[in-house]
């Protein structure tokens, strides 16, 4: 016979702590859960458990393990993982899931869009997020449990998903239950360190108690606990240490060796009792392995040196068995198949019943025989899996070492890891490229030894790790002194790049002078265009007049990028190109812009047509307003699974959107899309995002919302240099007009031009040749030739900065008497500014004063359009201006009651009317009487009496109580 237990017994502690998870999971609070211990101690088995709880509640259940030959082999676990979900029976439509479907198409083939033009070599975080996605799909309906064992032979990016998935779960029907060993590899740190931030529960299986064991005894015995010999308790307890494998072997081996044996009185013990059992499945294995033949011990050393799990025709390779033999001793009643069983994922694989019993076995063979075993396995991998696809090049590398030779593993290993590295899976990279230079170390040519060290250069460029890429440089430069100079100038040039990417100015500029040096005063052309297009870069970030030399040196890498040609780096500068011209002349941004996606098309670069095509959608909506090209950015993106191109091109429309006042959609998007940008650490669109809910604050008057965006903006690094013009000049002035402060716009405005004059930047709309020209056409300190030479510029044909220019002209026009040319500039403005609602009523509102004083115009038209739609927006300063103005012009006023709504029930019953509350708010800035006047266009003395009015009605004792109230 051969006993496993039927239960799980003596953790029923745990099993109440599983339960409860998986019961919340099924109600929609999702979360984590690891089972930590030593080998053989039940973790499994718990794991089984939950997924037994959860089919009974209906649950889609979805399970994936580490990796068979080691933690290497790139996304294994997690495509394992996704696989599973064929079997579970679970309806899921995976076009749902959008751009993310291309995603996961990497790891799952068949998920593949045959509509799309492309993949995407994402980052991890994208991949985690689209995996959060799936699981939020698949938990929709009755939950869904993820559940892992062998958790510490995952790879490292598996590993970084699910620590990914471990921080949201919280807010899904989902519930991962992972099993690994509480003191191997990095699996264990990423359970205690979710535990302690208690977003997981871990759960620690100890050794059984003695009462458990004997549960446990009676569980394979098929018999109650009572009848289970004190005899037997007694030398499981003393073999295993309640280790639950190790007693269930020990059992075994008493039962097939004769010592216990059910009679009609029930079990006994006979034969010879042995005085005490080691803890460890050696004896036990061995005396099992004497009962079986020389054949079925040879299948079994085969499939041991292959590992815990083995393919069939592998084995079948090595000992030259038929079918029909080989699979005799593994069918059901053999000895050998009390070991083995077949692997449910994958068909014509078996595995060990626990890897202790592989790895037992391999230990007891003899190092000679073990390391020709192995040689002879790699020769069959290699026979029968020509090129060494997939897995198999990690497992014939493993199989070469484990035969003595090292050169040949080391070689294969570097290959696995650059086949891991173009994967995107660059952490395992680094675990693959390391054990090459471990093996190459002491043997290896200089080669080789380069090759490997070459490419984990490449690999801790990737994962960001500038500062060993740059001690790995060192040792290459050691080891390549008969090197290839241009291969070496790569590695410098790569190293830059990432310098470029990471900030670290000093040390690009460091790798572009010696990825120079090496290419000497005669370099090959390509390798010299790549480092141009990196300096070009580089230098984009320098103040001053850097930008016309970028300018310069990114013409000429263009030019022999196109002729060699190099059309990924042609299209990276034609880019660059753009974003350089885009101040001096829009339309020669575009033409650079429409020459990189040509180029992306013709090259079938579908990534890099995506980004040119938000880019472009960017210049179509400064000049025509229109989000159309944003939109078709947005679906290719979409369709390809260009995930983080998405989201810039969403940003981009969130942000034309409020430039549009379609402030509720720009809203909307941004509530939607900001936290995924947050939390997929897509910095350069969050700061966009962030900017973008600044300037919608802003541009409706609320400046608190607004100071908490900026807050927030310049927490996300977004105080830089380059940003100021339109945090100033977008931003802050447009809300201050809104409040009537004039002077403090004017104010903003001047710091944010005087840091673009400081810092040149690439991004339009500062408002220099827009809203500046008119408040300074209004305060009399331009003229025409300064006007007409501004507006002459290439960079002032944007439409939103056109709308005010062509009224500062018609201010000048108007001044100077030309009441005819003041009003064609309005007809063209108006004409213009029809997408943007909220500019155009404020612009107008501020072009009446200068046309009642000068006598031109429609005024009163226009300040009564600009009062309607400021009061209805609820911007009272500027509603209460234009009432103001009219009256001065002498035109009727009707009077405004609207405005209640917005008044505290408490105060509204304490009889506070609108105007009190409009001055009650402009409290809250500790303003004296004659500033609330001015902003509300009001006498002194007018303010005075309503200020007494609120102490009265609030019951405040002095102003500075109103102000507290107010704030």
């Amino acid at each position: 016979m051969y006993a496993r237990a039927t239960a799980v017994v003596g953790r029923n502690t745990e099993l109440g702590v599983i339960h409860r998870a998986v019961d919340d999971a099924r109600s929609g609070r999702g979360g984590a859960v690891f089972v930590t211990g030593e080998a053989g101690i039940g973790k499994s088995r718990l794991a089984d458990a939950a997924v037994e709880r959860g089919l009974s509640l209906d649950m889609c259940v979805l399970r994936g393990r580490g990796s068979a030959i080691g933690p290497i082999l790139p996304f294994r676990c997690l495509t394992e993982l996704l696989l599973s979900l064929r079997h579970s029976g679970q309806r899921v439509d995976i076009g749902e899931l959008g751009p993310y479907r291309q995603v996961l198409s990497r790891l799952v083939p068949d998920w593949h869009d045959d509509d799309a033009t492309g993949g995407s070599g994402e980052s991890l975080v994208i991949i985690a997020e689209a995996v959060l996605r799936l699981t939020a799909l698949v938990a929709r309906d009755h939950g869904c449990m993820l559940v892992l064992d062998d958790l510490h032979e995952a790879d490292a990016e598996s590993l970084a998903v699910f620590e990914y998935l471990i921080h949201h779960l919280g807010r899904h029907a989902t519930l991962l239950v992972a099993a690994c060993r509480a003191d191997s590899g990095t699996a264990p740190a990423l359970a205690r360190s979710s535990a302690q931030r208690r977003l997981a529960t871990l759960v620690r299986l100890r050794p059984l108690s003695r009462a458990a064991l004997r549960e446990l005894t009676a569980s394979c015995l098929e018999t109650s606990p009572a009848e289970v010999p004190e005899s037997v308790v007694d030398l499981l307890w003393a073999g295993s240490a309640g280790n639950p494998l190790h007693a269930e072997e020990l059992l075994n081996d008493l039962c097939e060796g004769g010592v216990l044996r059910r009679t009609e009185q029930g079990w006994e013990m006979g034969g010879p009792v042995p005085v005490a059992l080691p803890m460890t499945l050696a004896p036990s294995l061995s005396r099992r392995l004497d009962l079986l033949s020389a054949e079925a011990r040879e299948v079994l050393s085969v499939a041991a040196v292959l590992g815990h799990r083995f393919p069939l025709e592998v084995v079948q390779a090595l000992t030259g068995l038929d079918d029909r033999d080989l699979l005799g001793h593994f069918s059901a009643g053999s000895l050998a198949a009390h070991l083995v069983t077949p692997d449910e994922q994958h068909p014509d694989w078996y595995a060990f019943h626990h890897p202790l019993l592989a790895e037992s076995l391999l230990a007891m063979l003899p190092v000679a025989r073990r390391a020709l075993l192995s040689g002879r396995a790699a020769d069959a991998v290699e026979r029968l899996h020509p090129g060494l696809p997939g897995e198999w090049c990690q497992q014939a590398a493993t199989l070469r070492l484990g035969a003595g030779d090292r050169v040949a593993a080391g070689r294969l290993f570097t290959e696995a890891g650059r086949r891991a590295l173009t994967q995107g899976a660059a952490r395992s990279a680094v675990t693959l490229l390391e054990r090459a230079q471990e093996a190459l170390a002491a043997d290896g040519d200089v080669d080789s030894r380069a090759d490997a060290q070459e490419a984990l250069l490449f690999a801790y460029v990737e994962i960001g790790q500038v500062d060993r890429a740059l001690a790995s440089v060192e040792v290459l430069s050691r080891l390549g002194g008969g090197l290839d100079r241009r291969r070496r100038s790569e590695w410098h040039t790569r190293l830059a790049w990432a310098a470029v990417v990471a900030g670290r100015s000093g040390d690009a500029r460091a790798q572009v002078d010696a990825a120079r040096a090496l290419l000497g005063p005669d370099p090959d052309l390509a390798a010299s265009v790549r480092v141009d297009a990196v300096e070009a870069h580089l230098m984009l970030n320098q103040p001053g007049s850097a930008h016309v030399a970028a300018e310069a040196l990114a013409r000429r890498a263009v030019t022999v990028a196109e002729s060699i040609p190099l059309p990924d780096v042609a299209c990276q500068v034609w880019q660059l190109l753009g974003a350089l011209s885009r101040i001096r002349d829009p339309a020669e941004a575009t033409a650079c812009l429409e020459r990189a996606r040509v180029i992306a098309v013709r090259h079938r670069l579908p990534i890099a047509e995506a980004h040119v095509l938000v880019r472009l959608g960017n210049d179509e909506a400064l000049h025509g307003a229109t989000l159309d090209r944003l939109d078709q950015a947005r679906d290719i993106a979409g369709r390809i699974g260009a995930v983080t191109v998405g989201y810039q091109a969403e940003s981009s429309v969130a942000l034309h959107m409020v430039l549009m006042g379609r402030y509720a959609e720009a809203q909307r998007l941004i509530d939607r899309i900001l936290p995924d940008t947050v939390r997929l650490n897509l910095l350069e669109t969050t700061q966009y995002l962030l900017l973008s809910q600044a300037m919608l604050a802003a541009h409706q008057g609320r400046r608190r919302p607004m100071e908490a965006a900026l807050g927030e903006f310049k927490a996300a690094g977004g105080d830089l240099p380059l940003h100021m013009p339109r945090v100033f000049g977008l931003v802050r002035a447009f809300c201050a007009l809104l409040e009537e402060d004039r002077l403090r716009a004017v104010e903003d405005l001047e710091r944010g031009l005087a840091a673009e004059a400081q810092s040149p930047t690439i991004f339009p709309l500062s408002g220099r040749y827009g809203l500046d020209l008119l408040l300074r056409a209004l305060a009399g300190e331009l003229d025409e030739p300064s006007l007409r030479s501004l507006t002459g510029a290439p960079a002032s044909r944007l439409r939103w900065d056109r709308q005010f220019s062509l009224l500062a002209g018609a201010v000048l026009a108007g001044r100077a008497g030309q009441a005819e040319a003041a009003g064609a500039a309005v007809s063209e403005m108006s004409r213009l500014a029809e997408p943007y609602e909220m500019s155009r009523h404020l612009a107008m509102r501020l072009v009446a004063e200068a046309a009642i004083a000068d006598g031109w115009g429609t005024p009163v038209a226009w300040l009564r359009s600009a009062e309607e739609y400021f009061h209805g927006v609820g911007v009272t300063p500027v509603a209460s201006a234009c009432r103001a103005m009219l009256r001065r012009a002498g035109a009727p006023v009707g009077q405004r009651r609207r405005g209640v709504e917005r008044i505290p029930a408490e105060l509204r019953s304490a009889g506070v009317t609108v105007r009190e509350f409009e001055i009650l708010r402009l409290l809250r800035e500790r303003l004296g009487n004659r500033e609330i006047a001015e902003r509300l266009h009001l006498s002194p003395r007018t303010v005075e009496k309503h200020v007494a009015s609120l102490l009265v009605k609030t019951g405040q004792p002095s102003r500075l109580g109103l102000s507290q109230l107010a704030l």
